[in-house]
């Protein structure tokens, strides 16, 4: 993806409507707020590493809102990550707001309006994901949403580095990422943000922990099998439908979502790797329990934002 710079040729405020339009368009529909500056230059570089967006923002004060109008029940589900690597941003979301400085990270979710404040000319690097990339379930991505993440221990001073190197690489990163990089990102996101399990079903009753990861792994071991659902699940472990759900619920899902974010992170997987080039996108998909082919493109589609196809395409071209 190109680098786009505002046109130096046009006035500030045409300069601001530009930039207005141009992310809006980059990353989910939101809005561009101006400040009372003088001028206003600003610069976005992006790349595509298959259903992950990484982008380097460079503009002057202003501030960005997602609110309830911008908000549409057919968009897919993204989280972004952003790292502030120049001038401060206040991230406001569900009534939580976080102060992000230079090496100050921080996830928000674009299903839940948002605002982004610059009080002064900044570098940010931003990571849009689909949010069933992420593998995080919804308890814990609530827990780690506008909050600030640690980055001084642990797995910050790991993932912190291979962060700015990204941003860096921005340019060359369509053209030298191997394949799988996608998956490397939202693996190393994953760890950083829930480096406490907070992935892992809760600690809890021993018994009903343990009849959780025989169900959790079950499904994983039939994701294939087109049958697979509640009454088979069910009747697998010798439990009622209700008891099922409940389970499930526990982690944050349901039980046919989890079905359905494992098989398309699997098929996503496979789409990208050259030594499947040879089966068709439909074949993948039966490969995963989407015999049919018309719906494993719309459940592509609303999970990671681009056709299975198009998926494939990204991929080969890193």
């Amino acid at each position: 993806m190109p680098t786009t710079i505002t046109p130096p040729d046009e006035s500030p405020a045409g300069r601001f409507d530009f930039w207005r339009a141009l992310i809006g368009d980059s990353f989910v529909p939101l809005e561009a707020l101006p400040h009372e500056t003088p001028d206003f230059r600003a610069r976005l570089r992006s790349a595509r590493l298959g259903p992950v967006q990484v982008s380097v923002v460079e503009a002057d004060p202003h501030g960005v809102a997602r609110t309830r109008r911008h908000l549409a029940s057919d968009q897919p589900d993204f989280v972004k990550v952003s790292l502030q690597l120049r001038g401060t941003c206040v991230l406001t979301q569900k009534d939580r707001q976080v102060l992000l400085r230079p090496g100050g990270l921080a996830l928000y979710d674009t299903r839940f309006p948002y605002t982004l404040d610059f009080d002064d000319t900044y570098r940010m690097l931003v990571v849009m994901l689909p949010r069933p990339l992420l593998r995080l379930p919804e308890r814990g991505l609530e827990r780690v949403t506008a909050v600030p993440v640690p980055c001084q221990a642990g797995l910050g001073p790991v993932v912190v580095p291979f962060l700015k190197g990204l941003a860096d690489q921005v340019d060359e990163l369509e053209s030298v990422a191997p394949p799988r990089l996608a998956d490397t990102v939202a693996d190393l996101l994953r760890a950083l943000l829930a480096p406490d399990g907070a992935s892992a079903p809760d600690a809890g009753d021993d018994g009903r922990d343990a009849l959780t990861r025989r169900v959790l792994t079950y499904m994983e071991q039939r994701l294939g099998d087109p049958r697979l659902g509640p009454d088979q699940i069910a009747a697998a472990h010798h439990v009622s439908r209700r008891y099922l759900y409940k389970l499930l619920a526990a982690q944050g899902h349901t039980v046919s979502g989890w079905i359905r974010e494992h098989r398309l992170a699997q098929c996503q997987r496979d789409l990208a790797d050259p030594a499947l080039a040879r089966l068709s996108v439909a074949a993948i998909g039966g490969r995963w329990g989407f015999p049919d082919a018309a719906h494993f493109s719309h459940a592509f589609r609303a999970a990671y934002g681009m056709s299975p196809r198009e998926a494939r395409e990204a991929a080969q071209r890193q």
